[in-house]
């Protein structure tokens, strides 16, 4: 079964994903962690989802991401939750990352330079999130149907260590001038997509919710911030199971192909190991018999200077016998290695695949 993970920072977020979830169960990490784990069923298929609240913050986020990867082991990973938007959006928007800035990454000085950090989402989960924003059917797993039917956007936001809630702060006035393709700012996707990073075979993406307009108004008589924070949220959470759901056959294709190509790397390394098994044992045969008669020939003599050659070469085809017998113990225990990962034969290997 392919296997998910997803991550939020808030109550709130945690809450919009839950509901997509059958058969939780909660788990504890050994560190302290709590997740819980359950299932994930569209069209009879069936992942498995952890997730996980691992508060705010980039490092927090990446410390949490990389836990959760040891733990799970997860063909794909989203942070899911919400986000303010810098320009272009409007409250219950969707945004799914293409690059996350980690906006405080530089140099200070007489002035601050910024050096700019990002964490990217995969390729693949980028391209899929394109093809859902244009299909619109995420909406149909929304409790209920919006007002006015929000967008989604595939595009560039920004995340650091602060609460951006004014365009007149000099953090929004620097994002807009530094960093103007980012279209949301939040606290976590860096440092998440950085550990993600690591893990090449696993598919990384965050999406994102917006629940303020920084460079607007948010009118708190009309709709308070809690309402405008749980509409955010379960539109990226809705967003997010749809790739999900999108992504299953792919997701066990993709192991499929992982546990062949694995298979027969390990496969290929038997051959050569046996090879070498076969080349060293010859040789170890040939200077056995020399051994065994250089031995014959010092028994026999009585020189003392040709006694002493004869010894002399003795000695060294001892030394090289250890040699070759070391290095013979070392490609047996090599070779069980991979044989403990093989099937008995190479016709089960192959009809195991088949």
């Amino acid at each position: 079964m392919p296997r998910a993970v997803i991550l939020t920072a808030l109550p709130v977020e945690y809450l919009a994903v839950r509901p997509h979830l059958t058969n939780l169960q909660e788990e504890m990490h050994p560190q302290g962690t709590i997740y819980e784990r359950g299932k994930f069923i569209t069209n009879g298929q069936a992942w498995e989802v952890g997730i996980a609240e691992v508060g705010a913050g980039n490092a927090g986020a990446a410390v949490e991401a990389e836990r959760a990867i040891a733990y799970f082991k997860p063909d794909i990973l989203f942070f899911v939750g919400i986000a303010g938007g810098i320009k272009d959006v409007a409250i219950g928007d969707v945004v799914a990352a293409t690059k996350v800035y980690g906006y405080e990454s530089g140099k200070v000085g007489e002035q601050f330079f910024t050096r700019p950090a990002l964490g990217q989402s995969t390729y693949a989960l980028v391209q899929r999130a394109k093809s859902e924003a244009r299909k619109g059917e995420w909406l149909q797993r929304l409790p209920d149907s919006p007002v006015s039917q929000p967008l989604v956007f595939v595009a560039s936001i920004a995340a650091g260590e602060k609460v951006v809630a004014s365009k007149q702060s000099d953090i929004f006035q620097f994002l807009r001038t530094s960093y103007n393709d980012a279209i949301a700012v939040e606290m976590e996707g860096f440092g998440f997509l950085s550990a993600a990073f690591a893990y090449p075979n696993i598919q990384a993406i965050v999406i994102r919710g917006i629940s303020d307009l920084i460079a607007g108004k948010n009118d708190d008589s009309v709709e308070p911030e809690q309402v405008r924070q749980e509409r955010a949220a379960r539109h990226a959470s809705a967003f997010a199971f749809e790739i999900l759901a999108k992504l299953e056959m792919a997701s066990q294709s993709l192991r499929e192909f992982q546990e062949i190509k694995i298979s027969a790397t390990n496969l290929q390394q038997r051959r050569r190991l046996e090879q070498r098994q076969e080349a060293l044992q010859a040789e170890w045969n040939l200077r056995s018999e020399k051994l065994k008669q250089l031995r014959q020939a010092l028994a026999i003599e009585s020189g003392i200077s040709v006694k002493f050659q004869l010894e002399q070469q003795i000695q060294e085809e001892d030394k090289q016998l250890k040699q070759l017998e070391d290095e013979l113990n070392s490609v047996e225990q090599a070779l069980h290695s991979v044989n403990e990962s093989l099937p008995k034969t190479e016709d089960e290997w192959h009809s195991e695949k088949l």
